[in-house]
């Protein structure tokens, strides 16, 4: 059996649709598989926002100045960048190639510019947007966390608007109103990725040598 290349998932959606929770929830389900071959992760991007209660540097996010980050910007270090809220996140090029190539499958974690970058650079990519059930439900989930103010909630709602704008441009949709419903689409997409001729090719090469063998 040979080793395949990973396979690149980006999970966009407005703040508050779970999409976190769910890339969390899949990567745990699948914690014992990643043992036998299977193994997946999520790229850590950089940002220039402050750590939220909880997040550790590294682990989360690679938090740096602005001045760090526009330095790696005229690097051309990242995949993708964009400035959101004030605020820059970027994805390491070299980082994601070379997890890639270790037969590792990566979630990005971004919004639909980056998406749209990514998509022009890796067209294989699967893009993956996860809708919130009701602009309703959306406020009340970004309400009960208990982050952010009053004026940043309704920030994120009007931005909310705007990423939802883009939907048509994923190749799969995720409506999480039901959460393990939604784990169940998302672990699905991730199969049909993985089941594909072109690594099933790669991957039991010596199987089908050996069953064409007269």
């Amino acid at each position: 059996m040979s080793l395949a290349p990973g396979n690149l998932f980006i999970l966009a959606a407005p703040s508050g649709a779970g999409k976190s929770s769910l890339i969390n929830a899949l990567l745990s389900r699948h914690s014992e598989s990643s043992m036998h071959g299977n193994a997946m992760q999520v790229s850590v991007s950089h940002t220039t926002r402050a750590p939220r209660p909880g997040e550790e540097d590294g682990k989360h996010y690679h938090f740096v100045s602005r001045e760090e980050f526009e330095t790696l910007i005229e690097h051309d270090v990242f995949f993708e960048w964009a400035e959101v809220f004030g605020n820059y996140y970027g994805t390491s090029r070299v980082v994601i190639e070379e997890t890639l190539q270790r037969g590792i499958d990566v979630f990005l974690d971004i919004d639909w510019q980056g998406a749209r970058q990514v998509k022009a650079q890796i067209p294989d990519t699967a893009t993956i947007f996860v809708a919130p059930p009701s602009k309703s439900e959306l406020l009340r989930r970004l309400t009960q966390r208990n982050q952010d103010s009053e004026e940043v909630i309704q920030q994120r709602m009007h931005k909310a608007v705007s990423e939802i704008s883009h939907y048509h441009e994923f190749d799969f949709i995720i409506v999480n109103d039901d959460f393990d419903s939604a784990l169940n689409e998302l672990d699905s997409i991730v199969s049909a990725r993985r089941l594909r001729k072109e690594k099933q090719v790669i991957r039991h090469d010596d199987l089908f040598e050996n069953l064409l063998d007269e």
